[in-house]
Parts: structure tokens; C-alpha cells; sequence
């Protein structure tokens, strides 16, 4: 979820301050000191004499694996930079230990071990200009073989949570398994960074962009909201793995939006986005009917349209990611579609640009639209609705 949202295989033990020795279990570029250089080197002559110190180090590393053995196991590239020399990392704590009660020596034991990660801040850069949007292109990467198979397995292992989700919600199966399809491939690839690493990279060296100054922000409000998860469901917040952007777990939320969205929806206590299917359909729901999703709303979100010559429609595609306009604006100007639409809904007009080929045209309605609240983009929602159909189509209806 790009805009929110969206991010956890480490949904477990304890929310304590982290030491030194937590740093260096955690730090796979801790084996590079020439202290441990050194002990590597000596192993052998000294595993006859590993004592008391020995059994020591042993102990603790075994908690730090049970605390958090997903954060132990990473791997990727991270620059052990020092936060605390920044001043707005400085600051930033202050203002997260006044506003929500943080000890502040944790949180600089806490920031003292992040990782500056450089792939993150490459990859948050705008694309560069290049070949026009094309739908189909882009479609053909989500309403493939591979995926719509992954579809069907995940809709027959949790066929009765989808059931229990759309009972509750009014969400059809087909677009929670669309989204999550879309977003990870059904939890094949929900990203293995450390969120605390990518979130404070971002909120405090995002790139010189135009909206460098919002985005900031934006991140600093999900570091946030990260602490203050871990510290409610009482976790080690480097235990929370995600996308290079901070997005957490099968539906891929921001953390923010698991504290606002999330569901425990197994009722095991944990809202476990990585690890629990159950949780993340049941969020998944609940995100799309807190975002203006109407269960009233029956069959597709969006029905193929037709435009008239005199483009009289064009000033229609500027409304925006919402539906605001009447059947008979629609066909006042120009805007046919094969069934006559329900006179009391409103719809918005969608264009789905095909590069040098014609770009079609679609007619949808409140559902559609919520499901760009989850990432700002035609091109997205209509993924989700066609890698639906599909699955569902090819699992038998």
C-alpha cells in the first residue's frame, strides 16, 4: 500500500530495552570488528576453555534468537550508520518519549543499532520518464498462471475465514485474495527488511524529491507507530520485518494502519499480519469497509464503458479517487455502458491507458474507489478485481 498503508514473522516474546549484546546478535556486520575477528580466529585454541563467559554469551544469544529469530536471520545490505548524531533523530525522540511515555535511554540504545539502508532510499526515487502507461503490460504481471494457481490454494486452505470475512464485512473473497495475491503473492514475498532500519532511512534521509518534506513526515509518523505497536503487542521492534518501504506482512500494511486497521482476527491475542492468514483477510476487509467499501454494492465495481467522439467525458477523468457523478451526467456526456446503471449510486469515469493502443474506458462505482485507497491507482484496483475473478473463475466459481 503505498499511500498508507499497507507490513510479521516475529509477533512474539518480550518488549524490552536492547543492549550491546542484542546490537551485535542482530548485526551480521558485528562479525567484521576486530574483536570478533580476533575470537574467530582463536575458536579453535580457545573452545577447550569457553567457561563461565562462554555459557554467558550462550545464554544470551539464545534469548535474543527466541526474542526476535526473524530480525536474526536477515540479510541484506545496511549501513551501521549513528542515528544519534542526527540532530531530527534527536528530536525525534524527544518528542516520542514527552508525547507517548518511551524511555528515552531505550530509545537511544534503540536507534544507536538501526541501519541506514541506501537500496531503500534509491528505491523510494521517482522513476524516470520512460514508456507511456500501458494496462495491459501491467496487468499481464499480476493475472498470470503462477499467481492465479497461488490464488487457489490460498483460497481452498482458508476457504472458511474468507466465508467468516465476507459474513462479517461484506467484502467478497475474491477481492481480500486479489489484494493479497497482488500485494505479496500470498505471503510468498513480504519483504525482509527490518521496518525500524527502512523507516528511519526514510524519515530522516529520504531524497531530494518535491514532496521531500511530506514524505518525511509521513515516515516519521510510521516510525511512530511502529514503537508504539511493538510496545502494545509487546514485541522487539526489530523483530518486525517489511518491504524496503516499511509495508508489513501478506497485505502488505504500514504500520500505522495495522494499529488502525488490523484484526485479530484468529483470536489469538497478536495481530500477526506474517504469519497468520486469518489475521490478514480479516484486515484486509476491515481496511477496504473503513475506506468506503459498500457491501450493498453487488457484482463488479466497475463495468466497461463506451465514449462518445466529442470527448465531451474528458473533464469527467478529473474527479479524482472517488465516485461523484450521476448516471445521467455519465451519458449527458457521451458515456454509454451496456447495462443501465442504478440511478441512486454514484460512479466515477476510469481510463486504463494502453501505450499506443486505445485506452479504455470503465464506469465505477464506491467499491472500486476504496479499493485505490489501499494504493492510489487505477491500474492497482483493477488488478485486484481481474486477479480475483480469475482465481475464483479458475477454482470453479
Amino acid at each position: 500500500m503505498k499511500s498508507i498503508v499497507p507490513l510479521f514473522a516475529a509477533l512474539a516474546i518480550a518488549f524490552a530495552p536492547a543492549g550491546q549484546a542484542l546490537a551485535a546478535a542482530k548485526d551480521p556486520h558485528a562479525a567484521s570488528s576486530p574483536a570478533k575477528s580476533k575470537a574467530k580466529a582463536n575458536k579453535a585454541r580457545k573452545a577447550k576453555a569457553a567457561g563461565k563467559a562462554g555459557k554467558r554469551v550462550s545464554i544470551k544469544s539464545t534469548r535474543v534468537l527466541k526474542a526476535a529469530p526473524a530480525a536474526a536471520v536477515i540479510d541484506y545490505d545496511g549501513e551501521h550508520h549513528n542515528f544519534l548524531e542526527w540532530q531530527a533523530v534527536r528530536a525525534f525522540m524527544d518528542d516520542v518519549s514527552a508525547q507517548h511515555g518511551f524511555d528515552r535511554a531505550w530509545l537511544e540504545s534503540l536507534f544507536g543499532q538501526a541501519r541506514f539502508i541506501d537500496s531503500a532510499v534509491q528505491l523510494v526515487k521517482p522513476a524516470p520518464p520512460g514508456k507511456p502507461k500501458n494496462w495491459q503490460a501491467y496487468s499481464a504481471r499480476f493475472i498470470e498462471p503462477i499467481r492465479i494457481a497461488a490464488g487457489v490454494r490460498f483460497w481452498n486452505e482458508n476457504a472458511e475465514t474468507l466465508a467468516r470475512a465476507e459474513a462479517a464485512y461484506g467484502v467478497p473473497a475474491e477481492i481480500i485474495v486479489g489484494i493479497i495475491g497482488v500485494e505479496t503473492i500470498y505471503g510468498r514475498d513480504t519483504g525482509k527488511f527490518r521496518v525500524l532500519d527502512t523507516l528511519a532511512t526514510l524519515a530522516f534521509a529520504y531524497p531530494e524529491t518535491p514532496n521531500r518534506s511530506s514524505r518525511m513526515a509521513f515516515f516519521r509518523s510510521e516510525l511512530a507507530q511502529t514503537l508504539l505497536f511493538a510496545r502494545e503487542h509487546k514485541i522487539d521492534p526489530f523483530s518486525l520485518l517489511g518491504s524496503f518501504a516499511g509495508a508489513v506482512g501478506m497485505p502488505q500494511f504500514m504500520p500505522g494502519n495495522i494499529l488502525k486497521y488490523g484484526v485479530d482476527f484468529n483470536a489469538d491475542g497478536q495481530i500477526d499480519l506474517r504469519n497468520s492468514p486469518e489475521d490478514a483477510i480479516g484486515s484486509v476487509a476491515n481496511f477496504l469497509i473503513q475506506h468506503g467499501w459498500n457491501p450493498e454494492y453487488r457484482g463488479n465495481p466497475a463495468t466497461p464503458a463506451e465514449v462518445s467522439p466529442s470527448q465531451a467525458w474528458e473533464p469527467l477523468l478529473e474527479r479524482g479517487l472517488a465516485a461523484t457523478l450521476r448516471p445521467e451526467e455519465l451519458r449527458a456526456a457521451g458515456v454509454v455502458t451496456e447495462a443501465a446503471l442504478p440511478a441512486e449510486r454514484p460512479y466515477g469515469l476510469v481510463d486504463l491507458q494502453n501505450g499506443a493502443e486505445p485506452t479504455e474506458y470503465w464506469v465505477a462505482n464506491d467499491n472500486f474507489f476504496a479499493i485505490t485507497k489501499y494504493n492510489r491507482s487505477y491500474f492497482y484496483a483493477m488488478s485486484v478485481i481481474e486477479l480475483g475473478r480469475a482465481v475464483r473463475a479458475s477454482r470453479g466459481g
